[in-house]
């Protein structure tokens, strides 16, 4: 056994003090930066009539998951509308659309990257591994060092521990579809772009969707964890709950939160099972069109 303890945490500590020092201006521009996009999404929330937001969420509902999903998301909105966290709710969603939306402009490159590379594979697997099995709150740390307290580090800890699931999801979906698809598609002379953005990536939508249904899932987890540290929405509900011993209060926001989680779930989960049929047809197309060839 090792005698002396190796200063694991004073390196990190040297190591975000000059990052805090070195970067400030990198750090205070991209604050910046999410601060407007998730305010301009709250804006954009908020300015559209309830009503109407309640109406075409039915819709879309409707429309993607079915009479059933429809009927939750109307009941579901009328009643956090009725408990007055219409505004928290928007906050809330503004938080996930702007974390769930930088996830997916990271991941699915990273993921198609590990999918076409092996190397690449075996170096960012271990990393995604780091980033699901840490606990969500040590995330809290460098973010303030970094962007302060508020609503920005609270994403920038949320995209952190939301992003893996959409990463490894893109890889194993890209690495699923069929070889004899695959070599079908280059026999009838498709370049590695064509064969990427044609074949591999639209047969791999039902598994892309399915990571991200995960990423939402997991951004909306984090709702109460950036509360902590001055994230807006329904993550501070509970948390005043919490800290002020109001039970009813607290209640009130996880309700909303799980409403809201319900809703994205089941949309998303049915977008993946329309597209896994679209798949399957692909897939039979580009078969059929080989026996035919041969």
């Amino acid at each position: 056994m090792l005698s002396t303890k190796i200063p694991i945490g004073a390196f990190m500590e040297k190591v975000i003090n000059w990052m805090t020092i070195n970067f400030s201006d990198f750090f205070d521009g991209m604050k910046a930066g999410l601060s407007h996009l998730i305010e301009g999404i709250e804006f954009f929330l908020n300015a559209v009539p309830i009503l109407i937001f309640i109406l075409v969420a039915v819709f879309l509902a409707w429309w993607i998951a079915g009479k059933g999903i429809a009927v939750f998301t109307g009941v579901g909105l009328l009643l956090i509308q009725n408990l007055t966290l219409w505004k928290q709710t928007m906050q809330t969603l503004a938080l996930v659309s702007t974390s769930t939306l930088i996830a997916l402009m990271i991941g699915l490159p990273l993921g198609i990257l590990m999918a076409k590379n092996d190397m690449a594979n075996k170096i960012i697997r271990p990393i995604l591994d780091f980033m699901q099995t840490m606990p969500a709150f040590v995330y809290l740390i460098p973010a303030v060092y970094f962007f302060d307290l508020g609503t920005v580090p609270g994403a920038v800890a949320t995209i952190i521990f939301a992003m893996p699931p959409i990463v490894r999801l893109t890889n194993l979906g890209i690495r699923q579809v069929p070889k004899d698809i695959v070599e079908a598609s280059r026999s009838f002379g498709a370049t590695s772009m064509q064969l990427l953005y044609k074949v591999q990536i639209p047969l791999a939508i039902p598994t892309i969707l399915a990571g991200l249904n995960q990423t939402i899932m997991l951004s909306l987890s984090m709702v109460v964890i950036s509360a902590m540290i001055g994230a807006e929405g329904l993550g501070n509900i509970v948390l005043q709950g919490i800290t002020q011993m109001k039970v009813g209060k607290g209640f009130e926001g996880g309700l909303a939160v799980v409403i809201i989680a319900m809703i994205l779930d089941r949309v998303t989960q049915c977008l993946g099972k329309t597209n896994s049929k679209s798949g399957r047809v692909m897939i039979k197309n580009l078969r059929n069109r080989q026996a035919n060839k041969n």
